[in-house]
C-alpha cells in the first residue's frame, strides 16, 4: 500500500475501533510565564477571536505571543503610571504630608493607566 503524505512527512496512524486516526500533536514551546495582562489577553482571544487563538495554538506560538503581549501591556502601564504622575504633581513629598490623598490619586492614576493598556493592547 502507498504511503500518504502524512505518512511521508513522519505521521502516524493509530486504530480507533475500526478507522485509522492520524496521531495529531502540537509542537512543543518553550514555556514562559504569562501575567495577568497576558491572561486578561488570552480571555478575549478565546471569547472574540476565536480563529487567532486557534491558529496561535495550533502553530504552537500561543505562550511566546501571549508573553510578548504581557511584557508590552507592563512596560507601558509603568510608561503611563510614570508620566501621569509628573502630569500631575504627585511626589514623594505628597505622600509624606498626606499619604490618604497620594493613595488616592496613585489609585486614579492606575485605574486610568489600566483603562489605557486594555483599550490600546489586551482588547484588541
Amino acid at each position: 500500500m502507498a504511503k500518504s503524505l502524512f505518512e511521508e512527512l513522519g505521521g502516524k496512524y493509530e486504530w480507533q475501533g475500526d478507522y485509522l486516526i492520524p496521531c495529531l500533536t502540537i509542537s512543543a514551546e518553550k514555556e514562559q510565564p504569562i501575567g495577568t495582562w497576558g491572561q486578561r489577553h488570552l480571555d478575549y482571544l478565546k471569547k472574540y477571536r476565536k480563529v487567532t487563538y486557534i491558529n496561535l495554538l495550533t502553530s504552537g506560538r500561543l505562550n511566546a505571543y501571549l508573553a510578548d503581549i504581557d511584557r508590552q501591556a507592563q512596560e507601558r502601564f509603568k510608561r503611563l503610571i510614570e508620566g501621569l504622575k509628573q502630569e500631575q504633581g504627585i511626589t514623594e513629598q505628597l505622600k509624606a504630608e498626606n499619604a490618604l490623598e497620594w493613595t488616592g490619586r496613585v489609585n486614579n492614576i492606575r485605574a486610568c493607566a489600566r483603562g489605557i493598556v486594555n483599550n490600546e493592547i489586551i482588547f484588541v
